[in-house]
């Protein structure tokens, strides 16, 4: 999903003199997470609790975590393999927040965000949830990921273009998309993949493991189409790029309930998912603020959505280890999915701020406005896509 799905998917959202640059910035934060994971992240995130806020440093540099299943967290996995498929969650979460800061952001300035968000941000996320901390205790459900990582992207993603500011030209200059066909070669990269992230987290070959994968299918194509014809009504055309972002923002909004959704309920969610993020996108002018590649309309909008729908949707009879929705007579849970995207939405919106506060201080955010219009392939990495 982030090497190659991501990498390509912005990659050809950007303009030509910067899309190395965006595949780098994919590529280099998989291998900057993965060492952090196995060093603390994964001890932060999953390790034995702290008071319902943080894992605890038992399991740094993977220590106990073997081959052999694990009771809570790994019981029909080796734990190890449990850890690595984790990992992927973990990587793919900041690189999502690149999209907003797209053609702008100093290459040491990423590495370091990029390092400390994974810590100080993801990791309790990702144990208040999954680790079995605080919203996870008041029965908070995420399936795969709507809150920890697309709520968590979405938010952060946010922060950070209205911390950078526009790009040079914004509202005035040509920044047209310089390469669909990678788009869309991207964009099916990441619908395979979400079958692995939301199937997967199942943690099995079982009814649970069918149930998210129909829901991821079905919401996909319900929300690609869903933004095809609310695009083609109100702008006239049918596009590439609308189907493509369809589909993510599909994928992206069933994701917290694919494994407590029937269906129909996936169906639901897609529909309103395409419809929802698209005008999102079409308002983010009159707001402000530049999110280059649409994190915020697709991923944070898709993520809160999905969380809400998810508390009114969910189903008992689809998976009995799931909750019963508000439509199914539990206001309670609809409650706790209102709590969780609350918190989450605010942490890593403050966090963010402060995080990138320290990165401006030490190695400043943004490139020169010399860099900027030479573009970040020759600028930061002295390369050239094409000749």
């Amino acid at each position: 999903m982030i090497v190659p799905g991501l990498a390509l998917f912005y990659g050809g959202l950007v303009r030509s003199k910067n899309v190395l640059g965006t595949v780098m910035q994919s590529f280099v934060i998989l291998c900057l997470v993965t060492i952090l994971w196995i060093l603390v992240g994964y001890s932060l995130a999953f390790g034995p609790d702290k008071a319902g806020l943080i894992g605890g440093l038992d399991w740094a540099g993977l220590m106990e975590v073997g081959l052999t299943p694990h009771p809570v967290y790994a019981p029909t996995v080796p734990h190890q393999a449990f850890m690595v498929f984790q990992l992927m969650f973990a990587a793919i979460t900041p690189a999502l927040i690149t999209g907003a800061f797209a053609e702008r952001m100093k290459f040491a300035a990423l590495l370091l965000f990029s390092a400390l968000w994974s810590i100080l941000v993801y990791c309790p996320i990702a144990h208040w949830l999954w680790g079995g901390g605080w919203l996870a205790q008041l029965g908070a459900l995420d399936f795969a990921g709507g809150a920890v990582v697309h709520i968590s992207s979405g938010m952060s993603a946010l922060v950070c273009a209205l911390i950078l500011g526009h790009r040079q030209g914004y509202g005035t200059d040509y920044m047209a998309p310089h390469s669909l066909p990678l788009t869309l070669l991207g964009t099916g990269l990441l619908w395979f993949g979400w079958f692995g992230f939301n199937a997967g987290s199942a943690l099995g070959a079982n009814q649970t493991a069918v149930v998210a994968f129909i829901a991821t299918h079905t919401a996909a194509a319900a929300a690609a189409l869903s933004w095809m014809v609310v695009e083609w009504w109100h702008r006239g055309t049918p596009t590439v790029l609308g189907i493509a972002s369809g589909a993510i923002a599909g994928l992206a909004t069933v994701t917290p309930g694919a494994g407590y959704l029937g269906p129909f309920a996936a169906l639901v969610i897609g529909l309103l998912a395409g419809g929802c993020s698209y005008a999102a996108i079409v308002y983010k002018g009159q707001w402000g603020y530049d999110d280059a590649l649409d994190v915020v309309g697709i991923h944070g909008v898709g993520g809160i959505l999905g969380m809400l729908l998810t508390g009114l949707l969910a189903s008992k009879a689809v998976n009995p280890a799931g909750a019963d929705g508000l439509f199914a007579g539990n206001p309670l849970f609809f409650g706790t999915q209102v709590l969780a995207v609350l918190v989450v939405a605010l942490f890593s919106g403050a966090m963010t701020w402060i995080l990138l506060k320290v990165a401006d201080r030490l190695v400043g955010l943004r490139v020169s406005a010399e860099e900027e219009r030479m573009g970040l392939d020759l600028s930061q990495h002295n390369e050239r896509a094409y000749s």
